[in-house]
């Protein structure tokens, strides 16, 4: 299948490009310099890899949970070019789950088959979910329902790995006593992802092309930061 696949959930971009069994990978800065690189990067990656818009066969990107300015970029990318291509025709979009390719990239970098997979949500908040792979499907299966909270509040079952980007920020607060892999939700990951989630259904028309939120706030209110603080400071004596 000829694919484009990009991630902007973190403050790194990840684009990939499969032209049949090749693949073309580009990684470079996100955050605030996502919407003004994206689209330059994926033409470029686009010409090394002899595709044009109009010759892909479906569209994948990360909808999140991740970066609130991220997701926004990904999704009216992913409409734009989606609605596009092929001469207007358009082409299939493919929303997949970061915490699902955080999951993928620790099973290609690690090994990790049973993975708690979490992503640093700021604010003093992590993105977490358990994942495991299903070998015999090629697919993994996860949490329904992602989880946000306090990286205290993270539960890792014997045995199975925390993959993210969380260790580095939260240290031994998050789940001090299992292991630990370093892992972001790459293109890449997206692009191996992808063949079990179309076979699945997981395509949608572009105008479906929706982040997926897990908080409903950018940032915390100074009042709301206040209150934290007197909590955290003040101890309560019992009668």
């Amino acid at each position: 299948m000829n694919l484009l696949a990009f991630d902007t959930s973190t403050d790194v971009i990840s684009i990939a490009v499969q032209h049949g069994d090749a693949v073309w990978l580009h990684h470079g800065p996100g955050g605030s310099q996502a919407s003004a690189t994206l689209i330059p990067a994926v033409r470029s990656l686009l010409a090394q890899a002899g595709l044009t818009f109009d010759t892909l066969d479906a569209l994948v990107f990360s909808r999140g949970p991740g970066s609130f300015t991220g997701l926004r970029t990904a999704c009216a990318v992913a409409q734009g070019l989606a609605f596009g291509a092929r001469g207007g025709q358009g082409i299939p979009v493919l929303p997949v789950d970061t915490l699902l390719a955080v999951a993928e990239e620790a099973r290609a970098q690690h090994g990790c088959t049973q993975v708690v997979a979490v992503l640093d949500a700021r604010m003093d908040e992590v993105y977490h979910a358990r994942c495991e792979w299903q070998p015999a499907e090629g697919r993994w299966q996860a949490d329904a329902d992602f989880g946000l909270g306090a990286p205290e509040t993270v539960q890792a079952p014997p045995g199975w790995t925390v993959a993210g980007n969380a260790q580095a920020p939260y240290g031994e607060r998050l789940a001090p006593a299992a292991p630990h892999a370093a892992a972001l939700p790459t293109a890449a990951a997206l692009l191996r992802l992808a063949p079990a989630l179309l076979a699945a259904g997981g395509a949608v028309p572009a105008t479906d092309a929706l982040p997926r939120y897990i908080r409903d706030k950018v940032a915390k209110t100074t009042a709301e930061r206040a209150a934290e603080r007197v909590a955290a400071t003040t101890t309560t004596t019992p009668p």
